[in-house]
């Protein structure tokens, strides 16, 4: 592809938006920069599992027609995006990258999808993903695994694998994911992208493959925090036919990231990772510390629960409802799923109802005491992972969350919005990474942190080379 079509795919959403305002940029375009893109290098990565370029060309030429006439739909309107293959897409299948849904041609779009097309957005195709948001991308599954463009040889991080890796290889400017232990926050940093777990509840999961009905959470990736908040703009909002979704005031996230940060109070839970992350992860928080107090935010250490409590209610709340949502297909077909996501979904089978019940009433607890931890303070800092992904190997880990407790889960638990942000780069040349949490339903202020922090720091120009 020509040096002007790699260009506009290195672009973010808001660069392409303000171009196209002004008459310098058409949708169709982009669009044709991207399918240029997403043809020359996604053999290298396998991010997309199903590419609906007729789709995306029609709908940036609708894009065009409109703006021309003076209609503008929001910051979306002409901007490619794409979606982790278990939103549900009216006539393009859905495949949860599962053997079982190869054939699934949903008659309706996802909440979200509706949301997205209503804004103007161009969906480019499915991306890959764990299967079923729960398992690893196995030999026995139906598409190759997504790879990290930093370096094919290693994992992406997931389960919105496809997702990472297609907003990092500028293969669309955003992309959609699902966090339930960490599912958008893992790909965005081992991809080097930015990525919110927006609040339980704010986003609707309607039209979207469950996994764990009390913590699935859908939200956006993006190469920005900018970006992100655009995306999020137009996801947010009620929505009746989600039983988690909850009527909260309108913001608008875009303007929030440009808010000043001085005075803004973090927690910094350094008890979590203290001496346990890699020495490249250890500096980068450091760092992180270190330019977000030279914004003007107070950053102090603050004791939080044990980050081995979240993990482990984390972690017997979705294997108990992963099992109930899955059970009868595991039962009945389980040849039908790969070996990973097979056993960890049987796992279930052997969690009591007194023991996720327990695990329940223990998640209300650390709830409240995270909120008593967090009292005087506005947001709270912590990595993101803790060094660098994994390489691909053969057979992957079965039980992977039997190691390390996860960063991401306090989250999960507590519902909170958190954001993850680059903050650098390894000896290694893979990404580092934080996390930025706040209050619920105060992602104006996670944004405002994150956004601040990336103008403040040089690692958006950075890019990898595929």
């Amino acid at each position: 592809m020509n040096k002007q079509a790699t260009e506009l795919t290195m672009l973010g959403i808001a660069q392409a938006g303000h171009l196209m305002a002004r008459g310098e940029l058409t949708a169709s375009a982009l669009t044709e920069a991207f399918l240029a893109r997403i043809a020359a290098v996604d053999g290298k990565i396998a991010s997309f599992v199903t590419l609906t370029a007729e789709r995306a060309r029609a709908a940036a030429e609708q894009a065009d027609r409109e703006r021309r006439g003076g209609l503008v739909r929001g910051p979306l309107h002409g901007i490619p995006i794409a979606l982790k293959d278990i939103y549900e897409t009216e006539g393009v299948r859905t495949t949860g990258h599962s053997l079982l849904r190869l054939d699934y041609v949903p008659t309706s779009d996802a909440e979200t999808v509706r949301r997205l097309k209503a804004g103007g957005a161009v969906i480019l195709g499915k991306l890959a993903t764990h299967e079923f948001a729960n398992g690893a991308m196995t030999p026995d599954q139906p598409f190759p695994p997504a790879r990290n463009p930093w370096n094919p040889d290693y994992q992406p991080g997931g389960s919105s694998s496809g997702s990472g890796a297609a907003v990092a290889a500028a293969l669309c400017l955003g992309a959609m994911g699902s966090d339930t232990g960490g599912s958008i926050r893992n790909p965005a940093g081992y991809c080097g992208t930015a990525g919110i777990k927006p609040t339980y509840g704010l986003v609707s999961r309607c039209g979207i493959f469950p996994l764990s009905f009390s913590f699935d959470t859908a939200g956006p990736l993006a190469w920005t925090v900018e970006d992100n908040a655009l995306m999020l703009d137009v996801l947010a909002g009620y929505d009746a036919n989600d039983q988690a979704s909850v009527r909260a005031p309108k913001v608008d996230y875009g303007a929030a990231t440009r808010r000043p940060i001085a005075g803004l109070r973090i927690a910094l839970p350094r008890t979590w990772y203290d001496g346990q992350l890699t020495p490249d992860m250890a500096k980068g928080m450091d760092e992180a510390v270190r330019v977000l107090r030279d914004l003007g935010a107070v950053v102090e250490d603050v004791v939080f629960p044990d980050i081995r409590d979240y993990h482990i209610c984390g972690r017997v709340i979705i294997t108990a409802e992963a099992h109930a949502i899955h059970r009868r297909e595991v039962i009945e077909t389980p040849d039908k799923f790969g070996y990973t996501t097979r056993r960890r979904f049987q796992l279930g089978a052997f969690i009591t109802a007194e023991q996720y019940l327990s695990a329940l009433r223990f998640r209300r607890k650390l709830q409240l005491d995270t909120r008593g931890a967090m009292r005087g303070y506005d947001l709270v800092l912590a990595p993101n992972q803790w060094g660098p992904p994994d390489k691909f190997v053969e057979p992957q880990p079965i039980f992977h969350f039997l190691g390390k407790p996860s960063l991401s889960m306090p989250f999960n638990v507590t519902g909170q919005p958190a954001l993850t942000v680059c903050c650098g780069f390894g000896s290694d040349g893979f990404p580092l990474a934080f996390q930025l949490a706040g209050r619920p339903f105060d992602e104006a202020s996670v944004l405002a942190a994150g956004a601040a922090y990336e103008r403040a720091t040089p690692w958006r120009q950075r890019r990898p080379t595929l």
